[in-house]
């Protein structure tokens, strides 16, 4: 399995946003569509901070 969960960070803190993404496609200036293992979608506004895959974690601010 290769699918990372997706936060957005906030003050410091970290928001889930999306478990078992799959798929990050660009949607238009600092925005991304984000869709899940189960073909789920969420569009999140922001940039990429951070992408670990070996911890299945995605960032963004």
């Amino acid at each position: 399995m290769c699918e990372a969960n997706a936060y957005v960070v906030k003050d410091g803190q970290e928001h889930l946003v999306m478990e078992s993404v799959d798929i990050i496609e660009p949607d238009g200036e600092n925005s991304y569509r984000l869709v899940g293992i189960f073909g789920d979608q969420k569009h999140v506004k922001g940039r990429i901070k951070l992408m670990n895959l070996v911890e299945h974690k995605i960032l963004f601010e």
